[in-house]
């Protein structure tokens, strides 16, 4: 089939490049504008751009696609079906009835759970035992369209926002490459969602990655890795924001207050939760490279009875 490829980071690529190898005919690939980054403020261009660039493919970057210039452009390129990967931005329904096949959508949540920008994050976050892919077929609402086909999978018990991303984009390329062949024969079955089943998955900031000591460690655990590699979970530690990238849930033998440091051993650094403990394994103060505890400890003293999460 002809296709347009609508995609941004580096979830995307994997089916771009699926796409590809399965020999259909990418005649454009749409991404988002480049973007400064970095101190320098030099322009960037997302992963996606970069794959495009790298197979000579038609790069298109409209700053809004639902203008009416950007819309007219679309048109000038043939396409059977659109595919939107993690795209950034919204699609008219004016666009999603262009192609002969509409819009499909490669969605990281079983739907209908976790419609929304952030359902990988979301899934570990809530201690979710199962995550997979949805192939969606893209209708006017927020990840509303008829479900063409979903793979599940078991989560690990140390699964992270960054180790569930790369699990569920390699799953979609090839969940997403299967369906466009059952949609070319004709052979695929829209099932509706039930709306009923459906929730939220919100869209993350830093904001979202500050550590609330009061809460239980069982909560604060799945947050950690939930938010690892972005945006993060963080505490402030002598007026200095702390990044926490690894940490195991312990019993508490005392009462102490939320945040206060209650052990320190030699690799590893136990501090109060509002239930239970925390042992923080990988940690990284500002400033600092992200390290494992016991050699943040050669460089920098801790001590029982210090709070964490003060002068924030």
């Amino acid at each position: 089939m002809k296709v347009i490829f609508m995609g941004t980071p580096d979830f995307a690529v994997g089916a771009l490049e699926a796409i590809l190898a399965a020999g259909h005919e990418v005649t454009a690939v749409v991404t988002q504008p480049d973007r400064q980054k970095g101190r320098g403020k030099e322009l960037q261009c997302c992963p996606v751009k970069e794959c495009a660039v790298k197979h000579g493919l038609t790069v298109f970057q409209p700053e809004r696609i639902k203008r009416a210039e950007a819309i007219e452009q679309l048109r000038t390129y043939p396409a059977d079906i659109f595919v939107v990967a993690a795209f950034g931005q919204i699609l008219s329904e004016e666009i999603l009835s262009m192609p002969k096949y509409g819009c499909v959508n490669i969605h990281a949540s079983l739907l209908p759970k976790y419609r929304g920008a952030a359902p990988i994050q979301w899934a570990v976050i809530n201690g979710d035992e199962e995550s997979g892919v949805t192939i969606m077929q893209m209708d006017a609402g927020i990840d509303t369209g008829d479900i063409l086909a979903q793979e599940r999978i078991k989560l690990n018990p140390k699964e992270t926002g960054e180790s569930l991303f790369e699990r569920l984009s390699h799953i979609g390329a090839s969940l997403l490459v299967a369906t466009l062949q059952k949609i070319e024969n004709g052979a695929v079955t829209p099932m509706k969602q039930n709306a009923d089943e459906s929730c939220y998955a919100a869209m993350l900031t830093k904001e979202s990655g500050k550590i609330d000591w009061r809460k239980s460690n069982v909560v604060l655990e799945r947050l950690i890795r939930g938010l690892n590699s972005w945006p993060s979970a963080y505490t402030c530690f002598h007026g200095k924001v702390m990044k926490l990238w690894d940490a195991d849930c312990v019993s508490l033998k005392q009462d102490k207050a939320p945040g206060t440091i209650v052990e320190v051993n030699r690799d590893s650094v136990v501090v109060a939760c509002g239930q239970g403990a925390l042992k923080l394994n990988e940690i990284q103060l500002a400033g600092k490279k992200r390290m494992y505890v016991k050699d943040f400890l050669l460089g920098y003293h801790l001590s029982p009875g210090e709070l964490f999460g003060t002068q924030e």
